[in-house]
């Protein structure tokens, strides 16, 4: 089978990670895959040398828009791919419109999130919806919600869950000492650990207030947020007015999240608004103690192996974490275990490919 994946860009957020590893695990049965994407340079990329990565060349000028649609046209064209997966809402609308133009069997699109932050985007999937043969979303609450804003009829978006490379993303005693003395950590630190961009969904100012009220209770804890973004400078600001920077370390983009997993005590999330929570997957699979927001599929992913809080509640994410770093460690490891059990059997990265795979073979033979 020619699978042709589309998406946005390829930064080093959760949608990005898992397109990349799915390429990966298409090529890997002999499928023949190209990824193409439409904005930026790429930071992430398949491992696969097999799979063909495309750069479409698009730019916020919009004399850029329509080069790039030609390139897209003449890539699927030459490709002839048997079905075609764009993911994210600026690769959805436009490989949609392509549709009418280019030679597309089947069509699948793909949100990652609850919300696409804006009427007109809603307006554009619900439009355009007629294009595409079937649509797909993270999580069930994320179906539900575009479904309630008219974006999709019900029975046209599925839930197709995000992937976790568990063979990458498992406990490691020693990576957990190496991490911890390369950031010249204790042993004995109770040690949190934040992953995402900084910007407005994650919502890192609720992290930041719980944080500031959990350093009353807790004398040796540190936080630690990796990820980059718009955010940064008044986030770290806002550490410093609240009396917490010495406690808090912003790595910014990481590369070794998985040893920095083993390095912390407790996994938190604090956005307002997910998707999936592909982040969260990752915790679990590294048996760390997640405390999440309850937003998009977190409750989903989380099951009864974590801890989970209403969003935009600092008061409640400082009550979880407090607990969570309580714990003794027995009913640490005891929760860790269940939770990397309930990423195998629901979420691992071969089972999510498998699913992917089994949804392009069933649109192929209607």
């Amino acid at each position: 089978m020619k699978i042709l994946l589309v998406i946005t860009e390829l930064g080093v957020g959760g949608a990005e990670r898992l397109i990349t590893n799915l390429a990966d695990c298409f090529a890997q049965a002999d499928h023949e895959v190209c990824l193409a994407y439409l904005y930026g340079e790429a930071k992430l990329l398949p491992n696969d040398p097999r799979v063909r990565v495309i750069k479409i060349g698009l730019t916020k000028n919009p004399v850029s828009f329509l080069p790039a649609f030609i390139k897209l046209r003449s890539l699927v064209r030459d490709f002839k791919p048997d079905v075609v997966n764009s993911h994210l809402v600026h690769a959805n609308i436009p490989v949609r419109i392509l549709r009418l133009i280019a030679p597309i069997p089947k069509l699948i699109s793909s949100a990652h999130n609850t919300n696409e932050e804006g009427r007109f985007r809603m307006s554009a999937y619900r439009l355009t919806d007629w294009l595409a043969d079937i649509s797909t979303n993270v999580s069930e609450e994320a179906v539900n919600v575009f479904i309630e804003q008219k974006a999709v009829k019900p029975g046209r978006m599925i839930a197709m869950h995000n992937g976790i490379p568990i063979q990458d993303f498992s406990f490691s005693p020693s990576a957990r000492s190496e991490m911890r003395c390369q950031l010249d950590i204790s042993d004995e630190c109770q040690l949190i650990l934040a992953v995402g961009r900084l910007y407005e969904p994650k919502d890192y100012p609720n992290l930041l207030k719980a944080f500031s009220s959990l350093v009353l209770k807790a004398s040796d804890i540190k936080l630690l947020i990796a990820g980059d973004g718009p955010l940064r400078s008044y986030l770290e600001n806002m550490a410093a007015a609240l009396g917490i920077a010495d406690k808090i370390s912003f790595l910014g983009i990481r590369h070794d999240v998985p040893a920095l997993m083993s390095a912390c005590d407790v996994f938190v999330l604090s956005s307002a608004w997910e998707g999936f929570g592909l982040v969260v997957g990752e915790a679990m699979a590294s048996e760390r103690v997640v405390v999440a927001t309850d937003c998009g599929g977190v409750k989903e992913v989380i099951g009864n192996a974590g801890f989970l809080v209403p969003a935009c509640n600092s008061a409640a994410l400082e009550e979880a974490l407090n607990k969570a770093i309580q714990l003794p460690i027995i009913e640490r490891q005891k929760l860790g275990r269940l939770a990397r059990a309930r990423v195998e059997s629901l979420y691992s990265l071969d089972v999510v490919a498998e699913k992917w795979l089994q949804l392009y073979q069933d649109k192929l033979s209607k």
